[in-house]
């Protein structure tokens, strides 16, 4: 079996794409827009085949993130190395983003950082 793909609201739209193109290289493909509801998403596909569908509609609701909540919680990128690990998790703290653990070698034998990304969402880093 294989997760297809992960989803997730935004506010702005445009700006998680750019974020996610900048930051973890991922392609976008054309955004779609669903004129009846206003819906709006775009696909992003990264190097390994993983794809994050971020979208948004007006109806949606913004409520604060808890980094202990039930449900998902962060998404986690291997980037292949402790090096890139260290690389991008400086370059998201130098852009601004809050880095909220790491990088370190955790107790179950995974070196991470976690960072708080764009709207509020924590991302993993990791080998």
């Amino acid at each position: 079996m294989l997760i297809e793909h992960i989803a997730m609201y935004v506010d702005d739209l445009e700006g998680a794409r750019q974020f996610f193109e900048t930051y973890f290289k991922a392609t976008s493909n054309e955004k779609y827009h669903n004129q009846n509801t206003q819906f709006q998403s775009y696909f992003l596909t990264f190097d390994s085949g993983a794809r994050l569908e971020i979208m948004t509609r007006p109806e949606h609701q913004l409520e604060e993130k808890s980094l202990y909540r039930t449900g998902y919680v962060h998404v986690a990128f291997s980037l292949g190395s402790k090096e890139a690990v260290d690389a991008l998790t400086e370059e998201l703290n130098a852009a601004g983003y809050e880095i909220i653990s790491g990088p370190r070698t955790t107790g179950d034998g995974y070196y991470e950082s976690a960072m708080i990304g764009f709207e509020g969402n924590m991302i993993e880093l990791t080998v």
